[in-house]
């Protein structure tokens, strides 16, 4: 696959995102698409948010629950990029800026110093965290029916759309975070639960699997970005009218409302 083709993908799929339009999965043209050149396609996207002006927040986990990437056929997770477009300020989302989004409860990490692979610990991420905040991800793959294979989803960005971030920080050593259970409730009903070990056995874990596959590319996690580890609930989808809330255990609430 030559660059002039990763190149036309990304931008065919950053418009997906831009024009809220659902598209069927590259692959269908293009069945040949390695995980490396998917990466390559997502390296791409990145860059045309970065030259529009966007700033990167941090990188996300994705496909973190044994479930899900015994599902996907993988033996490690999936990442992608949060913007700060994508972060919500206020407490409602708009349905119009979504195709079909879902929404999982999860923990993010703010790092207090760099960090690099390879080799990475949980041990080592904890030691080097400053803070760790509660968030809700909504995803919205731009594929049609969230029809993907995996190099479809690694290009789309891993279905990145937006974040709610809760008001509370802890230091990491204030909780028993592979012990942290979650709730998700929409409307008042609980929708889903997990505790903190759902994401591969600690959502520490998870962050240094981050380090040790971006060291593939001889890249770093940076102070001061924020890192979302993967969803401790599954994802549920979402609908106008919706009151999403998800309440972790000692460690506060994170609600939205979904309106038109």
């Amino acid at each position: 696959m030559d660059k002039v083709i990763i190149k036309d993908l990304a931008r065919f799929l950053a418009d997906a995102e831009v024009e809220k339009r659902e598209v069927l999965k590259i692959t269908n043209d293009h069945p040949e698409l390695t995980v490396e050149k998917a990466y390559e396609i997502q390296e791409q996207l990145v860059q045309l948010k970065l030259e529009e002006g966007y700033q990167i927040v941090g990188p996300k986990m994705g496909f973190t629950s044994q479930a899900k990437m015994k599902q996907m056929n993988v033996n490690e997770p999936i990442y992608g990029y949060i913007f700060d477009y994508m972060v919500v300020n206020g407490q409602e989302i708009s349905m119009q800026d979504f195709i079909h989004p879902k929404v999982e409860a999860e923990v993010a990490f703010i790092l207090g110093k760099d960090i690099e692979g390879p080799g990475m610990t949980g041990a080592q991420v904890l030691a080097a965290t400053e803070y760790v905040v509660p968030a809700l991800e909504i995803i919205d793959s731009r594929y049609e029916n969230f029809n993907f294979t995996l190099p479809d989803v690694i290009a789309d960005n891993a279905s990145s759309s937006k974040v709610v971030f809760g008001s509370r920080i802890k230091r990491p050593d204030e909780l028993e975070l592979d012990l942290l259970g979650v709730t998700l409730s929409i409307n008042g009903q609980i929708k889903d639960l997990g505790a903190g070990a759902a994401v591969v056995g600690h959502p520490a874990n998870s962050v240094a699997m981050l380090a040790n596959m971006l060291a593939r590319k001889g890249l770093k996690l940076k102070a001061g970005q924020i890192i979302l580890t993967g969803g401790i609930t599954g994802a549920v989808v979402l609908n106008v009218g919706d009151s999403v809330s998800a309440k972790f255990d000692g460690f506060g609430t994170v609600d939205f409302q979904v309106k038109e």
